[in-house]
């Protein structure tokens, strides 16, 4: 059986056992619905409330601040367009976010820019920290939405967010993070943050993917952009994906009193593999910020070599990374990441990331750092980049 090491854990994370086991009932015996009011659907409503309260106090909110949704695309889409949407009419139309934004954002900034709305799209440094200044600078009377993710996906890199809420709180201009990839991974606590929106995903944290949650802090306006039924406050309409919310509020509890210590674990794997690698292949290359990044990513730019390539060849011995975004690997071009991040285009074509989790080990990482570098020298000696 071909051996796998999984090193692309913010693309997706395997489910855990026993987050599975806490979902199967609601496949089976308890599979009412939320909203019906006989025992079945008081059980599932239950078990929903519960999954609720799970994550509202990790992020250190009220439960009823919590509404769930599809995942974390869905839980971006509503706080950008629900927030433009109640605004609009009193024609404050103007979003700021930066270039380094997941598709989730960006992809819904530039539709909204085809309906007339203002977009602005902040800089970010050579480490991917977004410029302070220039989000100051941005924001006008008309502006209602900052939106800035709290670390990269690609990279790794952790934005100042405390930093922005407080910008944010001074122009009077509602703040949303997407916290998708650093929920579990750092402290993510939506008062100590300053936030007023915040989105997670399930299938980032060892739960099932289709199920996410966005944070709503009191007081904040924001319009239902899915219609229907009175589910989630009237927020957001369609039946509770149950299971799926027994299995994000699961994955929570399993890991709310040691992700911290897991990290610290995890992020010494990621520097044995960046100091292993370092020492065999010349002209490696860090991407992000050395100190500001999640502790479970490490993104190398491998001079003259293609990262499609590596990862390819990588695959082939059982080395599962990524080239960036999962939600961008069907694209030719260059990501937008490290372009906007000014990297030279011999080191981005090369990047690749590796984002590690719970169950790699030392010996996977070793056995990682006696094969990457053979690879590397392979493809460059048949590179027409190399002189």
């Amino acid at each position: 059986m071909k051996r796998i090491i999984y090193l692309d854990h913010n693309a997706t994370t395997p489910v855990n056992p026993e987050v599975l086991k806490a979902m199967i009932p609601f496949y089976k015996s308890q599979y009412g619905n939320a909203s019906s009011l006989h025992s079945k659907g008081r059980e599932a409503r239950n078990a929903v409330d519960k999954a609720r309260e799970i994550l509202g106090d990790f992020l250190g909110t009220e439960p009823e601040d919590i509404i769930f949704t599809s995942g974390g695309t869905e839980s971006d889409n509503f706080a950008i367009k629900g927030t433009l949407f109640r605004n609009k009419d009193t024609g404050r139309d103007h979003i700021i976010t930066s270039k380094i934004e997941h598709q989730a954002v960006l992809s819904t900034c530039k539709y909204l820019e085809k309906k007339g709305v203002r977009v602005t799209y902040v800089d970010v440094d050579k480490y991917g920290i977004v410029d302070l200044n220039q989000i100051k600078d941005s924001i006008a009377e008309k502006a209602c939405l900052i939106t800035i993710m709290h670390a990269n996906n690609e990279v790794g890199t952790i934005q100042p967010i405390k930093e922005i809420a407080r910008i944010a709180k001074e122009k009077g201009v509602y703040f949303h993070t997407d916290a998708i990839q650093s929920f579990c991974k750092i402290p993510t606590g939506a008062k100590e943050l300053g936030v007023d929106m915040l989105s997670i995903s399930a299938h980032k944290i060892y739960g099932p993917k289709g199920v996410g949650a966005l944070y709503i802090r009191k007081g904040v306006k924001i319009e239902p952009y899915q219609h229907g039924g009175h589910h989630e406050r009237s927020l957001r309409a369609g039946t509770e994906n149950v299971a799926g919310i027994v299995g994000l509020g699961k994955a929570v509890e399993l890991l709310k009193e040691d992700y911290l210590q897991k990290a610290q674990r995890i992020q010494m794997l990621r520097d044995r593999l960046h100091k292993g690698l370092s020492e065999e292949i010349d002209e490696l290359y860090l991407n992000g910020h050395p100190e500001l990044r999640l502790p479970n990513t490490l993104n190398l730019g491998f001079a003259y070599v293609e990262g499609e390539s590596l990862l390819l060849n990588f695959d082939m011995k059982g080395i599962c990374v990524s080239t960036g975004s999962a939600c961008t690997s069907g694209s030719l071009e260059p990501s937008h990441v490290l372009t906007a991040m000014g990297a030279d285009p011999i080191i981005s074509q090369g990047s690749v990331r590796f984002s590690l989790g719970q169950d790699n080990s030392e010996e996977e990482i070793d056995y990682c750092i006696r094969v990457i570098p053979k690879i590397v020298r392979k493809l460059r000696k048949m590179s027409p980049l190399v002189k």
